[in-house]
């Protein structure tokens, strides 16, 4: 038998002002979009950004559906949006902001497991890791360097 560790790490902002200011552009811009989100059922809104290496950004933001399974997450729709419009420029760092209607969230949350799927096959597809700086209502903000510190063990095309 044989037991491996996996560690991830972080780093937390507690402010914006901690951040660059084209990374605090970024966040406002992700935060535009909550107003796009479609969330009738659970109000949990997401809005998300992306900006690519050439400096352009794109957005999204999730759209439920009464049927969950076809729900769409922002932070797919932001990468989907960049991939459409311009399909051979790396991602280089998504933003994603989220708002409870219902309640106060005071801690960023992370994408959920399909998001970080398709966050690693962007990674993968363009040999770039991709940052990701997460918030909330609170002013606090996690940034992570890749997809692989909450995906450590992704399946990738290698497997096919």
């Amino acid at each position: 038998m044989e037991i491996k560790k996996i560690e991830s790490s972080y780093i937390i902002h507690h402010g914006l002002e901690s951040l660059p200011q084209v990374d605090q552009n970024l966040i406002a811009y992700a935060i535009t979009q909550l107003d796009h989100a479609y969330a009738p059922y659970s109000q949990f809104k997401v809005g998300a950004a992306v900006r690519l290496k050439d400096g352009s950004t794109y957005a999204g933001c999730n759209q439920e559906n009464a049927s969950y399974p076809l729900c769409m997450c922002g932070e797919r729709v932001a990468l989907y949006n960049a991939a459409v419009y311009s399909p051979y420029v790396a991602p280089e760092t998504l933003a994603i902001v989220i708002k409870n209607e219902k309640k106060a969230i005071t801690t960023p949350v992370s994408p959920c497991g399909a998001c970080r799927q398709v966050i690693a096959e962007f990674e993968q597809r363009f040999k770039n890791p991709i940052r990701i700086l997460l918030t909330s209502d609170s002013k606090t903000i996690y940034e992570l360097n890749s997809v692989q510190d909450i995906l450590p063990l992704s399946f990738d095309s290698s497997f096919l």
